[in-house]
């Protein structure tokens, strides 16, 4: 079957390939193109993966699910960690032209449930190391509601036929890859979203590859790079800005490091001789404090440049980068849905400290539109609309949140509160949709609030974020509730609910009521200010 989507009108995508944007080729090409290539793409800890090695185990893999009955049109839902496995798999499905959602680690059975109700896949492949697949319960309830699943592929299963060690090693005889066709869905990305349920972004090989080989321009990568990934490899900052795929596009090697922090990555960095990263800001503080008390930044010596984004990222914080770690910065602003930004490395100081860069292509149209979708001046804040070659047109099967985030010349409505200086360079300003962004992490406040509100002693919720200086925004629930509950509890009741760790109101406090604004909806704007004054008494 074809994964339905919203194409781009005609006369946009006839212009995107007469200006060479859209090549039509699928995302296979990225691996194709050095596949008898033995020089290394991929280090996992001990494991080292060479461009051959992978291109024979994605093969494998292919072939191997082929023979279990998943199929050219499928859909699959994907959990692995920050692992080689990962692209294994990745290009794996790229050529059977199964379409997959990539969780992330961290997401848990609210996630994981409610992706597999949206796309209802056929192929499950997930890790046993996580606490969700450590026996089958989750599995048997999954597979009950998404009665689709008919394959269950685990890594880390021992040596079960169906363990993704055993696929990987099943010679490929013959095969022939068959991905879907350049102008349909590769896979899915995840949407930081602003409302109780995951949204799906369909991304097409044409507009995905021309992101990652655009990215790829301006971020400066080559052969030569090595390119730590420490972040959620499935993130769409460390899959192709320009990330894993813009790596091995270029024929460069990719370090993996199971989190960000200084004590895993510095000695990754010294020891692979690594060039480039990408970071959220509370991570780059992180290393800033280990560089303060250890007194050297002698391990990260072989590196050129580290991106920042995922949030914003404080001026005080990226003057000390170059200084303090030696390095070039380099700030990023991008969303899963498509558009992204980069200051260049010829830019002036101010330009790349204080600001998040301008669009990748000549075509991304990118404007500020006020609360009733009228333009606004140069230097004006106000919200981010644009479309382009790679920024999508639709979310997957989500008729009323098009309606809400589209305008009817096809510009997408990000929620983003910006300013587009004459240069055309981007400061962003804030949120306008109620999202929290904890340290590049986001989530929906409706959410969280649905879920606290299923607890018996919950009346009212209202989660909102508050300031913090390592995170950026941290989130608040204020709740009203029918007697005395402890805060524990509370957060015992989510996690019980399957919800990730990241989503867990960081302070929780109870009111009497929770104050409205004259149409009767909460005023989380009051519940701000109200938590932005108690900070600053404290």
């Amino acid at each position: 079957m074809t994964v339905p989507y919203t194409r781009w009108p005609d006369d946009l995508a006839a212009r995107y390939r007469e200006k060479g944007y859209w090549l039509d080729l699928p995302l296979t090409d990225i691996l194709e193109r050095h596949k008898t290539n033995d020089a290394t793409a991929v280090v996992d800890g001990d494991l080292v993966l060479s461009y051959r090695q992978m291109a024979e185990q994605s093969d494998n893999l292919a072939a191997a699910l082929l023979r279990r009955g998943v199929k050219h049109g499928d859909t699959a839902l994907v959990q692995l960690g920050n692992v080689a496995d990962l692209y294994v798999t990745q290009f794996a499905l790229f050529k059977l032209g199964v379409a997959a959602v990539y969780a992330l680690f961290s997401h848990q059975r609210t996630e994981l449930t409610a992706y597999a109700s949206q796309i209802a896949p056929t192929l499950l492949i997930a890790d046993r190391q996580h606490a969700l697949f450590q026996d089958n319960s989750f599995i048997d309830t999954l597979c009950q509601a998404a009665p689709a699943i008919h394959s269950v592929i685990l890594r880390n299963d021992g040596e079960h036929e169906n363990a993704l060690e055993t696929l990987k090693t099943e010679t490929a005889t013959g095969y022939i890859a068959t991905p879907t066709p350049a102008d349909e869905v590769a896979f899915f990305q995840l949407s930081g979203g602003s409302t109780g349920t995951p949204k799906l972004i369909p991304r097409t090989h044409n507009d995905y590859y021309y992101s990652i080989r655009a990215s790829d321009d301006i971020c400066l990568i080559n052969a030569d790079t090595r390119y730590l990934i420490a972040l959620p490899a499935a993130h769409n900052f460390a899959m192709s800005s320009p990330g894993s795929l813009g790596v091995f596009y270029a024929g460069g090697q990719v370090i993996l490091a199971a989190d960000p922090s200084a004590t895993l990555c510095f000695p990754l960095i010294e020891k692979h001789q690594v060039t480039d990263t990408g970071l959220v800001p509370p991570a780059v503080s992180l290393w800033l404090q280990t560089i303060a008390e250890w007194g050297s930044n002698a391990q990260l010596a072989s590196l050129q440049r580290i991106q920042v984004g995922g949030a914003k990222l404080s001026e005080s914080v990226a003057r000390r980068i170059q200084s303090e770690m030696g390095c070039q910065l380099q700030q990023v602003f991008g969303m899963a849905e498509g558009l992204v930004n980069y200051t260049r490395f010829d830019d002036d100081e101010q330009t790349i400290l204080t600001t998040q860069g301008r669009p990748i292509s000549p075509d991304d149209e990118v404007w500020v539109a006020d609360e009733n979708g009228h333009p606004l001046p140069e230097g004006t804040t106000g919200r981010l609309m644009t479309r382009g070659p790679y920024t999508f047109r639709g979310y997957f099967n989500s008729p009323a949140h098009n309606a809400s985030s589209f305008d009817s010349e096809g510009f997408y409505c990000s929620g983003d509160l910006i300013e587009i200086n004459a240069a055309g360079n981007i400061t962003v300003q804030g949120r306008e949709k109620d999202q929290i962004n904890r340290g590049g992490e986001k989530i929906a406040a409706e959410e969280i609030e649905n879920l606290l509100q299923r607890h018996p002693d919950v009346i009212h919720a209202a989660l909102v974020s508050i300031t913090d200086e390592l995170m950026g925004e941290k989130s608040c629930a204020i709740l009203v509730v029918s007697q005395p509950v402890k805060a524990v509890a509370l957060r015992r009741h989510l996690r019980d609910l399957g919800v990730a760790e990241f989503k867990l109101p960081d302070r929780i406090t109870f009111v009497d009521a929770l104050p409205l604004t004259p149409v009767g909806k909460v005023d989380k704007k009051l519940l701000r200010q109200q938590l932005a004054d108690q900070q600053a008494q404290a």
